[in-house]
């Protein structure tokens, strides 16, 4: 007998109303102002006494297939004896393996499991009897592995146990998970049920295998997926060939917020490889040493470095990667500018700002950034390099710019102090010949000043 519970669409608590699968009334009153979880319970300790229904529970997931008639898998741990049954196979001798050098025609399909045609494999002696028994020949489908690999990689070299539980607790549930959209009907509703499953044992000490979800984007090609049919896939090897993987990585990173599609028509890998030359160029021409003193290089170079360091630390965190490339991008025009027209090659200020770039770059391009940071004379590798630290100081604007208005329109703007004072900023303004061209012969009846971004002159 079925029991319907109208629990209302917009209060938490329900109306109470419960009845019997033919919509007969079956009481209403007990359930009135009663969350849903509890009226639900009570509906149906109702229904039971009433002896008309008792509580089930339905599940869209049916015959949920373990064992399959194919070679590759996990092998079922099961002995099957003539006398005994089914036989779990012994701890001690878990895991079973799969047989070795099976030849393809054994493998063929003959109404059977593969496995049947190793023979050598499949009599055993039965643990409880000692008769002759046979293995399972059916193996269990790969989402059995994938399902709860992760919680291996926390004690890698345990032989005792498949976990550690202390080492799991500890490093686990995972912080990010990143797959394409079809892992929602399989992998991840695999990986939850595992792990509910092994919560239940007492194995683990949460119930959600992963904290966070990223749907990654798909590569098209002409606005299509790319597929055999289509014959609009792209060779990778030839790309690899022609632009180098640091420059292919870059292009698919570069490209959108990994979770967009990207258009392979639409990026441009040799654009990334020239980037990537300019970047390795920096690396080339700095001639400042490893002990240069970076606190006495060009301020402004240094505050452009500290503040790409500082917007890639936020937008790492946040996913953007594209975006950390894009800053990476303004930062290397910087030095090359610091290079030909500013302080020049052996400031320390450009050496920290290619090292910023070479550990900035390590992150896609690995092989670039290395080359970079032993060009720098680094004898260890860039990936050991901590994470630059922020100056905070160098993250406030020393100047900023004030616009001045002359009744109402904007006649100039003047770079002043961050803290320049109303008296001073106004007589700048005056002082400022473009502002005495559009004055000319007028008087000047008022000036309103709010320092240090705006002047208003009335005349």
């Amino acid at each position: 007998m079925r029991v319907v519970v109208d629990t209302g669409e917009e209060d938490p608590a329900v109306s109470g109303v419960a009845t019997t699968g033919d919509g007969q009334l079956v009481n209403s009153g007990p359930l009135d102002g009663l969350p849903k979880a509890e009226a639900i319970t009570k509906a149906i300790d109702i229904v039971r006494e009433a002896g008309t229904g008792e509580r089930f529970i339905n599940y869209r997931l049916r015959d949920w297939l373990l064992s399959r008639q194919r070679f590759w898998g996990a092998p079922i741990p099961i002995i099957h004896c003539e006398a005994c049954g089914e036989v779990p196979v012994p701890e001690d001798q878990l895991p079973v393996k799969l047989p070795e050098n099976l030849r393809g025609e054994e493998l063929s399909p003959k109404g059977q499991s593969p496995l049947a045609a190793a023979s050598d494999w499949v009599n055993v002696t039965c643990p409880e009897c000692g008769g002759p028994a046979k293995r399972d020949t059916d193996t269990m489908d790969t989402f059995v592995d994938s399902s709860w690999y992760y919680l291996r990689f926390a004690s890698p070299n345990d032989e005792n146990a498949p976990l550690d539980r202390d080492e799991v607790d500890r490093w686990l549930p995972v912080d990010q998970y990143v797959g394409g959209v079809e892992h929602a009907i399989l992998h991840l509703l695999y990986s939850r049920f595992f792990t509910k499953a092994l919560y239940d044992f007492g194995l683990v000490g949460f119930q959600e295998p992963f904290k966070a979800l990223l749907n990654q984007g798909q590569v098209l090609n002409g606005g299509k997926a790319m597929s055999k049919s289509l014959g609009n896939g792209v060779d990778l090897g030839e790309q690899l060939d022609a632009f180098g993987v640091d420059a292919v990585r870059l292009t698919m990173v570069f490209a959108s917020p990994p979770e967009d599609d990207v258009d392979w028509a639409d990026v441009s890998p040799q654009g990334s490889q020239k980037f990537l030359a300019r970047a390795w160029r920096l690396a080339q021409d700095s001639t400042a040493g490893p002990d240069a003193d970076f606190s006495a290089g060009d301020k402004a170079l240094r505050s452009a470095t500290h503040r790409t360091i500082a917007d890639a630390t936020q937008l790492l965190d946040s996913g953007k990667f594209n975006v950390v490339i894009a800053r990476t991008m303004e930062l290397v025009n910087a030095v090359r500018k610091a290079i030909d027209s500013g302080p020049g090659a052996g400031d320390p200020a450009v050496r920290e700002a290619v090292e910023a770039v070479a550990i900035l770059l390590s992150l896609v391009a690995p092989y670039t950034a290395e080359d970079m940071w032993h060009a720098l004379g680094h004898e260890d590798s860039v990936v050991l390099a901590p994470w630059p630290e922020v100056d905070e100081a160098l993250l406030v604007d020393d100047t900023v710019t004030a616009v001045v208005q002359i009744k109402g329109k904007v006649r100039d703007r003047l770079e002043v102090a961050a803290d320049i004072s109303e008296a001073d900023l106004e007589a700048a303004a005056l002082a400022s010949e473009t502002v005495q061209r559009h004055i000319g012969d007028a008087t000047v009846r008022k000036v309103i000043v709010r320092a240090p971004k705006l002047v208003n002159i009335v005349v």
